[in-house]
């Protein structure tokens, strides 16, 4: 009964939390719990303690990786340009559709907030309109605010 039950006449009878012919199907869903705090990050289901990915463009333990979405940076570029440049295909809709971030002007690159901090951070390297590389940053804290810090 793999050590998660007793054996009786042949047949595993299961301590809590443990299920299957030999006891070796957890029904704790800890392992499945995502980033967000979703089971298998709502695109799957656990069994047996371990994410089975119903959408097919998501794996991973957790269902968390994507290797077909678009990236974080990518993502946000459009807003971000709006937001600090005033330009981009944002800008009409901008005050409407890019308020979903903090956002803090840097003088440059090395006064970016780094990584080793606690919240998860990305650094972005993203081309303007005007064909310009300009850069920030995009993090999530731990209350679910994004923010964004962005070089001048």
């Amino acid at each position: 009964c793999t050590g998660n039950g007793i054996c009786k006449c042949r047949v595993c009878e299961c301590f809590p939390n443990f299920t299957g012919s030999a006891c070796d199907c957890s029904l704790d869903t800890t392992p499945c719990m995502a980033s967000n705090g979703q089971i298998c990050n709502g695109r799957g289901t656990c069994e047996c303690g371990t994410c089975n990915c119903t959408d097919p463009k998501f794996q991973g333990p957790t269902c968390e990786m994507c290797q077909t979405c678009l990236g974080v940076c990518a993502e946000h570029k459009d807003c971000v340009q709006c937001r600090a440049f005033n330009k981009g295909e944002k800008k009409e809709t901008c005050s409407q559709e890019c308020v979903h971030f903090n956002m803090t002007q840097v003088e440059s690159r090395d006064k970016l907030p780094q990584p080793g901090q606690p919240d998860p951070l990305s650094h972005c390297k993203e081309k303007d309109v005007d064909d310009c590389w300009f850069y920030f940053t995009y993090s999530v804290n731990s209350n679910g605010e994004a923010n964004v810090h962005v070089v001048e």
